[in-house]
């Protein structure tokens, strides 16, 4: 073969080669990208067992990565292990410690483990670092109320409610820690506002159900409550109300005697 020719064919298979191998690498880039993508659709969309396998295969190869750490430890939680939640939040928290999201995640691990104490302090770092998160907020307030502190808890709801421009959660959280602190007139005022503004949600309708009971006004108590129901039946389970709603004791006391027909 003319030397000529043998040169530009070596030239042109060169070529070729850097081709693919370049090919290749930019696929082996893009793998990991597109599998934390996968993860995290699976984590938003509640496939959370595919989540956390997908979560394990990208970290095998990017340890260091504080989201995938933080996300996972988040899927972890809602699978039931708050104890290997809280491993990858201190993990993400040692590799970044300024990243606030894992603090907060870690809190609320803590909260399912009921360690008010390490959740309160987490929770104060991120409002120290950011005194306008509206989660750190909200869960600090659910702590404090948890403690039996339903003082700070309805300060802290209100801030909530202020800084998540008229969040629905924190501001009937507001009125139920009112509630609980006695003032009957004004969670009545500031539940039945809300329902005026939000009609179909079912925590303003089953807790106006429980001070109308309290006040000894059965009927309209039953008229709300048949609205409360149609919207969310959960409403009829004490330890929901308790643990995973969060509500104060007496306004949880009062629409259980009050479904239970009790007399006032």
């Amino acid at each position: 073969m003319n030397r000529k020719i043998l040169i530009k064919v070596l030239i042109f298979l060169l070529i070729i080669c850097i081709f693919v191998f370049n090919s290749i690498q930019i696929q082996a880039q893009e793998i990991p990208k597109l599998l934390f993508q996968k993860a995290l659709e699976e984590s938003k969309n509640g496939n959370f067992i595919q989540a956390e396998k997908d979560w394990n295969l990208y970290l095998n190869e990017n340890p260091g990565d504080v989201a995938a750490l933080s996300n996972r430890g988040n899927i972890l939680l809602a699978l039931g292990d708050p104890e290997a939640a809280i491993i990858d939040q201190t993990k993400a928290i040692e590799l970044s410690s300024e990243d606030l999201d894992p603090y907060l995640n870690r809190g609320i691990a803590e909260e399912a483990l009921k360690h008010w104490e390490d959740a309160y302090q987490d929770y104060r770092y991120v409002l120290q670092k950011n005194p306008d998160d509206v989660s750190a907020l909200y869960n600090l307030g659910n702590v404090m109320g948890s403690m039996g502190n339903w003082s700070e808890a309805k300060k802290l709801f209100s801030k909530a409610a202020f800084s998540g421009n008229g969040n629905a959660m924190a501001r009937s959280s507001e009125a139920l820690a009112i509630y609980q602190l006695g003032d009957f007139e004004l969670a009545e005022e500031k539940i039945r506002k809300l329902i005026r503004k939000y009609p179909l949600f079912a925590d303003s309708r089953a807790a106006l159900s429980a001070i109308l009971w309290h006040k000894g006004f059965i009927g309209e108590a039953e008229s709300n409550w048949a609205a409360a129901a149609g919207l969310d039946i959960r409403y009829r389970e004490k330890q929901w109300l308790l643990n995973v709603r969060r509500w104060p004791p007496n306004p949880t006391n009062d629409l259980i005697k009050f479904l239970a027909l009790e007399k006032r």
